[in-house]
């Protein structure tokens, strides 16, 4: 017996019990209205989604082919899309879950109005944005389990009827893992747990965490990063942790992020104790030049090496520089570190796609930590037609080939789009996640911004038309007949906001006097 028929006898007991006050309620209907409703808070969801993600994460480890995937959301309308697509064309939203960026959030969801990925933005509206998205998913499972009841009610045969009860008992839900950016924990760890504790309530099982200084936090892509000594970043990795821990989802997980590789400045000298602890190596990596008691300024600080006096450099903005050169040891000190104090995931931000680049770093964690894994940005930031072209042009010369056709300097050029050199590119970024998957352990592949820029996208080649010659026929022939066509769900926009669910209701609540507006007036009918 499936769920969905004992929920209508566990209905039908109870409506029983309640004699003739309880009438008029359909034990069918309720049955309906529970099954449209699984998750009930954002606790079940965190909970039902950390097991997907934990599942995920094992089966990576067994056979790196089975990476997962993601892209990012601002609205809750463009996770549910995705979620819904995903779905039409692979029947399953197998290790394919939502991104949750900072950036976006800033970007497109302040009150302030647009601003940079510097924190800036309310620290509530990312969980409000979570809460948002998982809100757009739970009804997505609604519309489409609702139409899944109207054909059951129109099927004439058994078999008819049996095929679509087997659809509704298999049916596969819109919920997935969001993989949520908390930024550097918008404060000190108080604040890091705060927010936590409202994310994973929101439903968010992954929070991703990053070691720059809170109120210095720059974009991943941007210059003047500045890195925290690792005992403050693991506090906050901790802080997470207990926010996991006290709303019992006991296998939450959390991405320790590393600015390292592109970050030059620290604000804080590490504490350290003893020779090789923690904050020894963090401070070992610092900019610093030997100096005598008699060479000391007005307040200079200094530090004790070997028995010798040496002066870290410190900018005029009153921040410490790291030697040049150290990116690649830090962040793969910050990565090992991470993984033995709480984390479960990794996430380097480089400055470019590369898989040989990031497989040294993973193959150099791996040799303490043997199952580190990634989650990476494919991101928008990075320029990915000049990079492969690039990459392959210096394969292609280290090889010996005659690239005496090319400009390196000029690679993004229009002219080479449909070379041997492109085609050879473009096969390097199509394979990118399946390569770098195997070879530098990303169990994870992001696009941060890929809404940001579709929308723009799209949005300029529709004023272009509409607004231009073509008119009506800019809107009709752009984007209508393409919905039709491709069977996008929205062109029904009324069907996509509510309006058959609300009819449903209605006649759950008042029976045959219901007005409904999905009759033969309703012009959603031409679709």
């Amino acid at each position: 017996m499936s769920n969905y028929t004992q929920d209508i006898d566990t209905a039908a007991n109870l409506i029983d019990s309640q004699g003739k006050a309880w009438e008029a309620i359909d034990a069918e209907s309720v049955a309906r209205m529970k099954a449209q409703n699984r998750f009930k808070t954002g606790l079940d969801i965190a909970k039902y989604t950390a097991k997907i993600m934990r599942d995920d994460m094992d089966n990576y480890d067994a056979d790196s082919s089975k990476y997962t995937q993601s892209l990012g959301c601002w609205h809750g309308f463009i996770g549910q899309q995705k979620m819904i697509s995903i779905k039409k064309h692979f029947e399953n939203t197998d290790r394919r879950y939502l991104y949750l960026s900072g950036w976006m959030v800033a970007a497109l969801r302040s009150d302030f109005g647009p601003l940079p990925d510097q924190s800036m933005h309310e620290k509530t509206s990312v969980s409000g944005l979570i809460e948002e998205l998982y809100t757009f998913l739970r009804q997505a499972d609604a519309r489409e389990l609702g139409g899944l009841f109207r054909q059951l009610d129109d099927a004439e045969t058994a078999e008819a009827k049996a095929e679509i009860q087997a659809k509704i008992d298999g049916f596969v839900t819109h919920v997935v893992p969001i993989i949520a950016d908390i930024d550097a924990g918008f404060g000190n760890a108080e604040a890091t747990y705060l927010l936590a504790k409202k994310m994973i309530e929101a439903g968010a099982c992954c929070i991703q965490i990053e070691n720059q200084v809170s109120d210095e936090k720059q974009c991943g892509h941007q210059d003047g990063k500045v890195t925290v000594p690792h005992e403050d970043f693991l506090a906050k990795i901790r802080a997470v942790r207990y926010a996991f821990l006290e709303l019992g989802v006991d296998d939450g997980v959390i991405v320790a992020r590393t600015d390292s590789l592109g970050a030059g400045l620290t604000k804080q000298i590490a504490v350290t104790n003893e020779p090789g602890d923690l904050g020894d190596q963090y401070n070992a990596f610092l900019d610093v030049e030997e100096v005598t008691a008699d060479q000391l300024g007005n307040g200079d600080v200094v530090l004790n090496r070997d028995g010798k006096l040496v002066r870290p450099k410190r900018l005029p903005s009153n921040l410490f520089q790291f030697r040049a050169g150290t990116g690649e040891d830090r962040c793969v000190l910050d990565c090992i570190t991470s993984l033995q104090n709480g984390a479960d995931l990794l996430w380097i931000e480089t400055e470019k796609p590369h898989v040989a680049q990031i497989g040294g770093m993973v193959n150099r964690i791996r040799e303490v930590v043997p199952n580190a894994k990634l989650v990476y940005n494919n991101s928008p930031s990075f320029n990915w037609t000049l990079n492969f072209r690039q990459q392959v042009f210096d394969a292609m010369v280290e090889a010996g080939d005659d690239v005496s056709a090319y400009d390196r300097n000029n690679l993004m050029s229009e002219e080479y789009d449909c070379s041997e050199l492109s085609k050879l590119a473009d096969e390097k970024i199509r394979t990118f996640q399946a390569d770098a998957a195997r070879e530098a352990g990303i169990f994870h592949h992001l696009i941060t911004l890929p809404t940001y820029h579709t929308a723009a996208l799209s949005t300029d080649n529709l004023a272009k038309e509409y607004f231009g010659d073509q008119g009506m026929l800019g809107y009709v022939a752009g984007v209508q007949r393409k919905e039709i066509r491709q069977g996008i769900a929205c062109v029904k926009h009324q069907n996509m906001a509510g309006s058959d669910m609300g009819d449903d209701h209605k006649e759950y609540f008042a029976g045959e006097a219901a007005l409904k507006a999905s009759g033969k007036d309703n012009t959603m009918n031409q679709f």
